[in-house]
């Protein structure tokens, strides 16, 4: 399959003729349209799908003539075709000094990057002027920023191997700085900094005798205290500690509980510099299953619940939203689930490209399970704002985190819909370590197979590409790892369940495919859709061949009905493509949804 698509991404969307025989039913019966708006609020309008001659165009329309007269450059203009302007523009943002220790420092015990003794004093001096309201020209420190930053600290001292602990810049300048901030935080981030009030000997008292203002604060305190020591928890007691918590007061990161969000947000990046035990990731990934009552159970005989990393791609090509038409054109259903923009990447999400296109992204449980139903659509999208309000609710606090918290692996393990047939989970992952505790979640979940798929930029996407001699350490790109339930085996698990388990290294050569460079987006959410569709519309190259891949290969491993012969897989993917069927389901559903109400 040789590749014929351009790889480089150009802003616009070209133009891409449809047949009308082939799909005119499936056409919404107006025009798909999203506002533009200029700098003055002036409204332009975007069409994605409508009447063009003989057939369909696609195409995209910025008015040039009123950019020129205004002297506006492309880059003045709010773009809702790049993933970074889905940031939400109520939440506060984070200081950037404190933001960038954060990311070195706040992190594990191989991976964290010590500070040097210039970065150390800017950034407790930047600490200091912020808490003493003289800080200028940049946002003031939050307080889930002083609560990630002085855990990140703290473990490091307590628990990190000594070429990760302090650098002798960070204990200079914490010697320095400290006699200065013990009189100017608060005593929940001092606790933080120094629970035992020993730090640098200066007997401070506050640490150790610190225990919280309410019930829910205290219970906090407490299992916080074993998190700074580099201990860990059982799952009754971190699931306690996020019930009581959650969901937050508002979205910049308000807690209605009232519980301190330095303390919040110390427990959640300290439970991951610690590296969670499957107790602790059972409780995260569990937690809030009864949040809005049981889930609903669609009437398919499969269903794939699709977990990709809920921050999105920032350079290549996001194919499941495709991948999903495609399966769901002979009758392997699919749930995909994500937010608008997540930090730390925010990047494409499926969300950003289904509202783009002018789906209804906010539907409910109840109407996702509808969709999986309806055998015009046969797939669904569901928002964690509308399935778990509470985890939701932790986004603004996440972007002042800057590292992921534990839940940004458990959020990828989710049944929001259940299924009367076979289920599946396939998660992506990227950091070696993070592949069996995604399997052991989903055998939790009681799924009928799981897969783990270690694609680019840590999504579920597999390439085409061929690996290159210098590749990053750990799994290489196209590492798969999963489970598939055999009620023929003989040899149980401990829950009952025989499984045959497997892993291998995908080598697209292998089915047929020539090596070709991923498209690249770039963080611009048409340019995904254009390729997406192109490739949806029969335009054979990189796009198309990478959305085969992943629908037989997945299809394959998972133990799809059909797919037994991985190569029989691959001409069913191809089939529902170039017969239109993949295409004519994502308009369905764009039409179905937007009915919803």
């Amino acid at each position: 399959m040789k590749a014929l698509l351009n790889p480089e991404p150009s802003f616009s969307i070209s133009s891409l003729q449809i047949k009308r025989s082939t799909f005119s039913d499936a056409l919404p019966p107006s025009c798909l349209k999203f506002p533009l708006t200029n700098f003055n609020g002036r409204s332009w309008r975007r069409t994605l799908l409508r009447p063009h001659g003989g057939g369909l165009k696609m195409k995209a329309v910025l008015d040039s003539a009123m950019m020129e007269q205004f002297g506006l450059k492309e880059s003045d203009i709010k773009n809702p075709a790049l993933s970074s302007t889905y940031r939400r523009s109520e939440i506060p943002k984070a200081n950037p000094t404190v933001l960038d220790a954060q990311a070195r420092v706040c992190t594990g015990p191989t991976q964290t990057r010590p500070l040097s003794e210039e970065q150390a004093f800017k950034v407790f001096d930047t600490i200091l002027r912020s808490a003493r309201g003289e800080l200028k020209g940049e946002e003031p420190v939050s307080k889930a920023q002083l609560g990630a930053f002085f855990a990140g600290m703290t473990i490091r001292a307590n628990a990190f191997p000594e070429e990760t602990q302090w650098s002798e810049g960070e204990k200079r300048a914490m010697d320095v700085f400290w006699p200065l901030l013990v009189r100017a935080l608060p005593p929940d981030v001092l606790f933080i900094a120094d629970p035992e009030g020993s730090l640098l000997g200066t007997g401070n008292s506050v640490g150790p005798s610190f225990v919280g203002n309410e019930a829910k604060e205290m219970r906090l305190v407490g299992a916080l205290r074993e998190v700074l020591a580099g201990g860990h928890l059982g799952y009754e007691e971190v699931k306690g500690v996020l019930r009581d918590v959650l969901p937050l007061g508002s979205e910049d990161g308000g807690l209605a509980s009232g519980v301190s969000e330095s303390l919040l947000s110390a427990f959640l990046i300290g439970q991951r510099m610690n590296r969670e035990t499957d107790r602790e990731l059972k409780a995260y990934c569990l937690a809030f299953d009864d949040e809005l009552g049981g889930a609903p159970v669609a009437d398919v005989k499969s269903l794939t619940h699709y977990g990709e990393p809920y921050d999105g791609n920032t350079r290549f090509f996001r194919s499941t939203l495709f991948v999903a038409t495609v399966r769901a054109c002979y009758g392997e259903s699919s749930l995909l689930h994500g937010v608008e923009w997540m930090p730390p990447k925010g990047g494409v999400t499926e969300e950003q490209m289904l509202k783009f296109m002018g789906a209804n992204t906010s539907l409910s449980v109840h109407q996702a399970k509808e969709l999986i139903e309806d055998e015009k659509a046969g797939f669904a999208y569901l928002s964690l704002r509308e399935a778990r309000p509470s985890l939701y609710s932790l986004m603004g606090m996440r972007e002042h985190i800057k590292k992921r918290p534990p839940l940004a692996t458990t959020e990828k393990v989710q049944q929001f819909v259940r299924a009367t047939g076979k289920e599946s989970i396939v998660a992506g992952f990227y950091h070696e370590g993070y592949e069996e505790p995604l399997l052991m979640l989903m055998r939790r979940r009681g799924v009928h197979s799981g897969l783990v798929v270690k694609g680019e930029e840590g999504a579920l996407s597999m390439t085409t590409r061929v690996r290159a001699a210098t590749a990053s350490k750990g799994f290489p790109v196209n590492y798969c790892s999963g489970f598939r339930s055999l009620s023929s085996e003989t040899a149980l698990e401990a829950d009952g369940v025989s499984r045959q388990s497997f892993n291998l290294e995908v080598d697209a050569r292998n089915y047929g495919f020539e090596p070709t460079e991923t498209p690249r987006t770039d963080r611009s959410v048409s340019k995904n859709i254009e390729l997406g569709l192109a490739a949806l519309r029969g335009e054979k190259g990189a796009a198309y061949d990478r959305i085969v891949l992943n629908a037989g290969i997945v299809d394959h491993l998972l133990g799809s009905e059909g797919a037994e012969d991985v190569a029989v897989a691959m001409e069913r993917a191809k089939e529902a493509i170039d017969s239109g069927k993949a295409l004519k389901k994502l308009l369905n559903y764009i039409e179905i949804s937007r009915k919803m109400k």
